[in-house]
């Protein structure tokens, strides 16, 4: 018999759909663990109920009202396998038992899945059903379905919630290098300045060059400390993350980038970015710095190629691959270092530290690599909603 044919269909039906809206609303995955085998345990009835949850290649039992299965110990191959399959698999007679001695006549584990990630795998054992047709498999799969979501939405706020406090931590650090850097150590070169200058007017010859040199330097200095110190501001005026609508964030920053830059030329398919990431109000600026960098520190004409990568359902990659001169392998490490530039580079070097600082701001990461032609590869890496 087919699950929508059972005369209880319907009310099974709008029960799943209750325990779907209540597992939306769960705050932690024990929470979303103990709907989901309260849900096993009245809707089906079964003899034993296991969650598993996922989290890359470890897989671990959270909870299980079978007692040959330990909390936090790895679960049985039945469901390693489901995870691998990405589908239901049903066991029957003595394969389906844990323990050689079991009674248990039938097994069925079932994947959670947003997309293609598995995040859980919910697993059955019954000692009086021995074929599990599709009125146990369909509602099951449903059940995990909603499970898989409300995982997904948590482990989501949590990474948000991490890029939070470390956001507030590097703040707390930079308002102290802000506050030493513009009360004294810039107090201290205004000084120098402004005795370089009084030695500059009253001597002559090389010890009038050297007191130039020492009064552009203080001032330099002094400069940078400045633009350091607006960087700093910029970032404490940063909201929490909210939605933003990638493909219209991402279309107008290449239209300005085109109309301010001739050698560049950008191959952009706007209907590629069909997403809601979370980023805030100067989300642009993280991907006009990325893309003006190809401009400025390349010579002649230069052809960026911006598309996404690695989509999930907890995020997406946007890619800036060029045919520039690349970044060399021993710079890639350190290049989103704030101040940290190439050898040949005329800029400031916070260009990228900038952009570091944003994206993890918003709970998203940034890294450089090589593209296929030969030049740099941004990838930007947010959060979808």
């Amino acid at each position: 018999m087919s699950f929508e044919e059972q005369q209880d269909f319907a009310r099974q039906v709008a029960d799943l759909n209750k325990y779907g809206q209540a597992l939306n609303r769960c705050e932690s995955v024990d929470e979303v663990v103990s709907l989901t085998l309260e849900a096993m345990s009245l809707l089906f009835e079964f003899s034993y109920s296991t969650f598993v949850e996922v989290r890359e290649d470890d897989l671990r039992v959270v909870h299980s009202t079978n007692p040959n299965l330990v909390q936090g110990e790895p679960p049985s191959d039945l469901a390693r396998r489901a995870r691998d399959a990405g589908e239901t698999l049903v066991e029957q007679g003595s394969d389906a038992a844990v323990t050689a001695d079991s009674d248990v006549t039938g097994a069925l584990a079932v994947p959670a899945r947003m997309g293609d990630e598995v995040t859980a795998v919910l697993v059955t054992r019954s000692r009086s059903v021995e074929e599990f047709g599709d009125e146990y498999v369909r509602p099951m799969e449903i059940l995990a379905t909603h499970a898989a979501t409300a995982i997904s939405n948590i482990r989501s706020r949590e990474r948000l919630e991490r890029a939070h406090r470390d956001l507030e931590r590097r703040k707390e650090m930079i308002e102290m290098y802000d506050r030493l850097l513009r009360h004294d150590l810039g107090n201290d070169l205004q000084v120098i300045a402004g005795f370089a200058d009084v030695v500059a007017g009253q001597v002559d010859g090389q010890t009038e060059e050297y007191a130039g040199k020492i009064q552009r330097a203080a001032e330099s200095a002094a400069d940078l400390i400045q633009r350091v110190g607006d960087l700093v501001s910029t970032l404490e005026t940063q909201d929490n993350p909210e939605p933003h609508d990638l493909e219209s964030v991402l279309g107008d920053t290449v239209r300005d980038i085109e109309a301010n830059y001739e050698s560049l030329t950008v191959d952009f398919d706007a209907a590629e970015f069909d997403y809601q990431v979370y980023g805030g109000d100067l989300l642009d600026s993280v991907f006009t710095n990325i893309m003006s960098n190809a401009a400025v520190h390349n010579e002649g004409e230069i052809n960026m190629r911006v598309y996404p990568a690695d989509v999930s359902p907890d995020e997406v990659t946007v890619c800036f691959a060029d045919d520039g001169d690349g970044v060399s392998p021993d710079l890639r490490a350190d290049i989103f270092e704030m101040g940290v530039k190439g050898q040949e580079s005329s800029g400031t070097g916070f260009g990228l530290g900038f952009v570091r600082a944003l994206t993890e701001s918003y709970g998203g990461s940034v890294s450089v690599g090589e593209s296929d032609a030969g030049g740099a590869e941004f990838r930007v890496t947010l959060e979808r909603v």
